[in-house]
């Protein structure tokens, strides 16, 4: 077929690029130019990042921002951030600065327990297998004894595994249930290895036994940290509104997001926001973070905000529990030289910790959020840092910079708002 390639894989990286621009840049120089601008000019640091993925061209950068002021369990911090978006580290800064004022956030590890999965087809009388699975259960355990020794030595391991029956949403559907402590790793290919050695051992315990799959989940609703901030009412007030009356508007926006799915999604998606961005500059699986915490949110059966608010006895809260499951060892916490030194931001957390700084940073974008959209409007804040993008859109120069952000000091920034001052100021 037109613009297909065998081998590509084997190309060196200068091949793969040309192939590129000849067959899917009509040969322009600056397409290639583009792809070449953002390579690194160290060639180590660049083979390093080479073999990140596979058929590596270039590096696609993200900003690195560090959000300060962040007062943890009585211990202060300054949070890294890896995201595009504007307003999302100021946000977070402002929330941090506000709470710092009040006594700070609170944090704590509810439970670190992981979860993989064997999923196998039997059609046989369940208690046949009950009998195969209780016989065959202490070889399981024995058979990975060369695969978890390591992780015992630290604290971690397997923790049980259970047979569960399936059938009544899909005919001869069963599994092990298997639940891991892997400590400060993430884990995944310590949890894969081990099932796919648990599945090995149970197969050849029966020719009845069809196995399909083996997996970890990434829905972890027991690997759960809950962070928090609370203060007096009056402690809210400020020269615009009470603190009763900010309160009160507060927990309403959250209950809105508690019944209404469509509220839900975009106010945990900025929570996200916070989450990600931490989960990212640590080298963490943010793909993996996104999938089980939004299937948390829907555990009840309806879609419904990550985050909860009260007043009880004159004091103000607000908090949030997040399943995470995090590593602060292996993949790339040891290799990326940028999530090196996040990691060495943080203090060299471990896995624990590092549960507690993205729960909080979560629920700092997320208060953020909510203190706009229910005082000034969140377009406010969030126009006057997109103004920047505008003007580079517009290949604005450091000149009419200065005159258009001082302009929009005054003046309420939209993207038409931006575009007549471009032309009239260049007029």
């Amino acid at each position: 077929m037109e613009n297909s390639v065998s081998g590509f894989s084997k190309f060196t990286k200068a091949e793969k690029i040309d192939w590129l621009i000849s067959n899917h840049f009509q040969n322009n120089p600056k397409a290639k130019a583009n792809l070449e601008r953002y390579w690194n000019s160290d060639d180590s640091l660049q083979k390093l990042h080479d073999e990140f993925t596979e058929n590596t061209i270039s590096n696609f950068y993200l900003p690195f921002g560090i959000a300060p002021n962040f007062l943890i369990n009585g211990k202060m911090y300054v949070i890294p951030m890896a995201i595009e978006e504007s307003s999302v580290v100021a946000a977070a800064s402002n929330a941090a600065k506000f709470w710092m004022e009040r006594g700070g956030f609170t944090a704590e590890v509810l439970s670190t327990t992981k979860v993989g999965q064997v999923h196998f087809m039997y059609h046989g009388e369940y208690s046949e297998l009950e009998t195969i699975f209780n016989t065959i259960k202490p070889q399981l355990f024995e058979q990975t004894k060369s695969i978890t020794k390591n992780m015992q030595k630290r604290g971690g391991g397997i923790l049980d595994i259970k047979l569960v029956n399936k059938t009544s949403k899909l005919s001869g559907y069963y599994q092990l249930h298997v639940t891991f402590e892997t400590k400060d790793a993430m884990g995944a290919n310590f949890i894969n290895s081990c099932l796919e050695q648990i599945a090995t051992t149970f197969k050849a315990s029966s020719d009845t036994i069809q196995v399909v799959m083996s997996i970890l989940s990434n829905y972890v609703p027991e690997c759960l940290v809950r962070a928090e901030v609370r203060c007096k009412v009056d402690e809210l007030d400020t020269e615009a509104y009470s603190g009763q009356e900010f309160a009160d508007t507060f927990i309403q926006a959250v209950r809105i997001a508690e019944i209404e799915p469509y509220r839900a999604v975009t106010h945990n998606k900025g929570i996200m926001n916070g989450v990600d961005s931490v989960v990212l500059a640590t080298g963490n699986d943010f793909r993996a973070v996104e999938a089980g915490v939004h299937a948390y949110a829907a555990r009840s059966g309806s879609y419904s905000s990550l985050t909860h608010a009260s007043i009880e006895n004159g004091v103000f809260k607000f908090w949030i529990e997040l399943p995470l499951a995090l590593g602060t060892i292996g993949g790339l916490t040891g290799l990326h030289p940028m999530v090196k030194t996040a990691l060495e931001l943080l203090g060299h957390p471990s896995a624990k910790k590092l549960m507690t700084i993205v729960a909080v940073a979560g629920l700092a974008q997320n208060f953020a959020a909510l203190k706009s959209l229910t005082t000034t409007g969140i377009q406010q804040g969030h126009m006057k840092m997109h103004l920047l993008n505008i003007l580079n859109q517009f290949e604005a120069n450091a000149n009419e910079k200065l005159q258009l952000i001082e302009h929009f000091k005054t003046h309420t920034v939209t993207h038409s708002a931006v575009v007549d001052a471009i032309e009239n100021l260049r007029a």
